[in-house]
């Protein structure tokens, strides 16, 4: 029966600990038929790690295959860009270091073309006279700012760790990181999942705090329908892959994903392979994080999800790699959607990665 995570249990005895590593050694094994892999993009968080989750603890893999450019070491860290140090002059910056180094520029011009012990007199006096002028300037210019203080900014932003955004929606939605069937997510799906919808009306979506960066973030206020979708697109799109239809691939995934997936149906055939996937069914999953940037959202979730699993010979049916057997797999999706001036676009798969 498809179920949201509801905690894990804890099992006593070493035995009984040995066994579940074993099966889940088994499991991982049983469903490794198809290439695998971390690809895709994630925007501006391709090559970030997504936040930990109670269905995912462990670190996601780094993303391998991606259009997105790498950031270098300074545009990942822009403290790191060297500084160019300026060099002091011997008559400050600004207005006044300009004029005093050209009124003695002027002096000196004077004096080589005849101005002699007395041009260079008279060019210390004029100096003398702008340097008392200039202190008069300084001290009447630093009153005036101390009696015209900076006024505060008004309004407020929104950064990448959350919070709110004047014009923009208000962050709600499910506890970014919490099992999506707990709290007020309770009842949807497939037998208690996300898909089959909400026995009873539909639950008002809840303001999540701000956490600490580097945390799981919730900065769109992902939706009940939105996790319906999700777990409808886990469905969707391995049933047509293992159908190799391509054209629901294109519906449901972006250019990027739809060209890795069909360069992964390309070397099946080349093979004379197919990769068959049936009984696709979520076992649980939750929100490591979602994000906007611009125009488009993005939601990466962690998913656990039953799956048989098979490589077979495209001629005689023969299994050659997989199991008949249903295993367990728990890969990390992101979904991204673009927004317009009528509303949002449907959502996408945008990448995929292991755990």
């Amino acid at each position: 029966m498809s179920r949201f995570s509801k905690g894990s249990r804890k099992v006593s005895g070493i035995a009984a600990i040995a066994v579940a590593m074993a099966l889940s050694l088994v499991v991982a094994d049983q469903a490794d038929a198809r290439q695998g892999g971390s690809f895709g993009s994630r925007g501006t968080r391709t090559f970030q790690s997504p936040a930990p989750t109670q269905t995912a603890p462990s670190t996601a893999a780094p993303i391998q295959r991606s259009t997105t450019p790498q950031p270098g070491p300074q545009a990942t860290n822009p403290a790191a860009r060297p500084q160019t140090a300026a060099r002091p002059s011997m008559f400050g910056s600004g207005f006044g270091g300009a004029l005093m180094r050209g009124l003695l520029i002027g002096g000196l011009v004077g004096m080589l073309f005849g101005g002699g012990l007395g041009g260079m007199a008279g060019m210390l006096g004029l100096l003398l006279q702008v340097a008392l002028i200039a202190g008069v300037i300084f001290l009447v210019m630093r009153f005036l700012r101390s009696r015209n203080p900076t006024p505060a900014a008004a309004g407020y932003g929104r950064s990448m760790s959350g919070g709110p955004m004047p014009g923009g929606p208000t962050p709600g939605g499910p506890n970014p990181g919490a099992p999506m069937n707990s709290g007020p997510m309770s009842g949807y799906g497939v037998g208690g999942g996300m898909g089959a919808g909400m026995a009873g009306g539909p639950v008002p979506p809840q303001p999540s705090a701000s956490p600490a960066r580097g945390g799981k973030t919730d900065e769109i206020g992902v939706l009940p329908a939105d996790l319906d979708t999700f777990e409808r697109l886990l469905s969707t799109i391995q049933t047509a892959f293992s159908r190799e239809d391509q054209g629901e691939l294109k519906a449901n995934t972006t250019p990027e994903m739809f060209g890795f997936l069909g360069d992964e149906l390309r070397d099946n055939a080349e093979k004379g392979l197919r990769n068959q996937v049936s009984d696709v069914k979520l076992l649980q999953g939750d929100v490591a994080e979602a994000w906007r940037e611009g125009m488009r959202d993005y939601v990466t979730v962690a998913l656990r999800y039953a799956i048989r699993d098979q490589m077979v010979d495209r001629t005689t049916g023969r299994v050659t790699s997989g199991s008949d057997a249903v295993g367990e797999t728990t890969e990390i999706w992101t979904f991204v959607r673009e927004r317009g001036p009528f509303g949002a676009g449907p959502w996408l798969l945008s990448a995929i990665q292991e755990t």
